[in-house]
């Protein structure tokens, strides 16, 4: 299914796209440097793979604590401030990597993850619905996937830099973690005064409008958990998330662990992911201006399917490549399915989105992908899950691609 090309945003929307798509880098960047924490973590502190997985469960926790609140916060007071007062937690839990340093202990580190965790849901709370709004609704989706690509740009930052300066020379040691959190949190704040001062619109729906009074976030939360599809949607956002935040927690460890390369080659590696990644979303988000968001969504996911299989048949060189494959599929799932998710809900927008944005507590399947590899022994038996993730994935593209028919 065509349609006709039609802009990115509106010429009153271009400042706050701008401001708001620069967002999409700083949370794709802490949220990549887990990636390479993991492998780091194992080695400073001599932990397994099951046990530094709790990086990403106490990461995610906050997604998932913190998500429906943050929503009732955006309700209440706004985008901008819901921007702002992540933007303080984010910085604040990134500078307090500056005593878990001194202390030395893993679990004071997993404290300050937890804050930035906190932080990174206001954030994505009020930035991915946000952004669909600044424009026409036809580009929408095309709209998040262009400002989802600064994510995968953060990302690549993330894993090569940091990546390079944990992992020097492929020594056990390498540099101070709270260098470049530190570096992170000031620049965090000062963005936060930046967001503090600049006017954002807020965006108003028709039933908004015509309303004079509020709606109740639990009312609201009612009606989106009655709505079938909104479900469907939910379900399969959280598979993805399984999937893909499992895949590149688990990256660096499984192409170690296989022998194949040490750690600061494989953070290399994993950079060269991201960035097919990244090339994937700019791609994505330039072909649905012109094809219909359901078709892409059920290519891309028979794409990740696929690729999941050929890594399950651990061959050397047809794994490695499949998983570098994946990368460039499943680039255009979480705004795509957030996007279609978020089609026609009008009001209930912000309160879904906060709804949403719980379901990046998948991250922790990590922790069962790190589960198997400890107890077999065996590398390649994790990526099932991932493989399950990507095929509701699949049925969700599937189910929308007929629904549109």
């Amino acid at each position: 299914m065509e349609k006709k090309k039609i802009s990115l945003s509106n010429r009153q929307y271009i400042v706050p796209f701008v401001l708001i798509t620069s967002l999409f880098f700083m949370w794709g960047f802490a949220r990549a440097i887990l990636d390479v924490l993991n492998k780091h973590f194992q080695n400073t502190l001599d932990i397994s793979i099951t046990q530094s997985a709790l990086i990403q469960v106490t990461t995610y926790l906050g997604y998932f604590l913190m998500a429906i609140p943050s929503g009732l916060f955006i309700n209440r007071f706004g985008y901008r401030r819901g921007v702002v007062f992540g933007l303080l937690l984010f910085g604040l839990g990134s500078l307090l990597f500056i005593p878990c340093s001194a202390m030395g202990t893993f679990y004071a580190f997993l404290a300050a993850l937890f804050v930035i965790g906190c932080g990174l849901t206001f954030l994505e709370t009020a930035a991915n619905p946000y952004a669909t709004e600044l424009g026409p609704k036809e580009t929408a989706t095309s709209r998040l996937n262009f400002s989802q690509s600064f994510n995968g740009l953060g990302c690549m930052f993330a894993t090569f830099g940091v990546g390079q300066f944990l992992f020097k020379g492929d020594n056990a040691d390498g540099g101070n973690v709270a260098v470049p959190y530190a570096i992170m949190g000031a620049l965090v704040l000062v963005i936060a005064v930046v967001f503090s001062r600049v006017s954002l619109p807020e965006i108003r729906h028709d039933e908004e409008a015509a309303s004079d009074q509020p709606t109740s976030g639990t009312a609201n939360l009612r009606r989106l958990f009655s709505n079938r599809m909104f479900l469907f949607g939910l379900s399969a956002l959280l598979a993805y998330e399984v999937a893909e935040i499992s895949i590149n927690s688990y990256f660096i460890n499984f192409v170690t662990g296989q022998g194949w390369m040490g750690d600061q080659s494989a953070a290399n590696v994993i950079t060269g992911a991201l960035f097919v990644f990244m090339i994937g979303r700019f791609i994505g988000s330039w072909i649905m201006r012109r094809v219909a968001a359901e078709t892409m969504l059920t290519i891309c996911g028979v794409g990740t399917v696929v690729c999941m299989a050929l890594v399950l048949l651990d061959i050397e060189h047809i794994s490695l490549a499949a998983l570098i494959a994946n990368y460039l599929f499943e680039a255009i799932m979480f705004p795509t399915i957030f996007s279609l998710t978020l089609n026609g809900l009008g009001n209930l927008t912000k309160s879904a989105s906060s709804i949403l944005m719980m379901t990046p507590v998948g991250g922790c399947g990590f922790l069962l992908m790190g589960l198997i590899a400890d107890s077999t022994g065996n590398f390649i038996t994790p990526f099932f899950i991932p493989l399950v993730g990507f095929a509701i994935v699949l049925a969700y593209a599937l189910k929308k691609r007929s629904a549109m028919k």
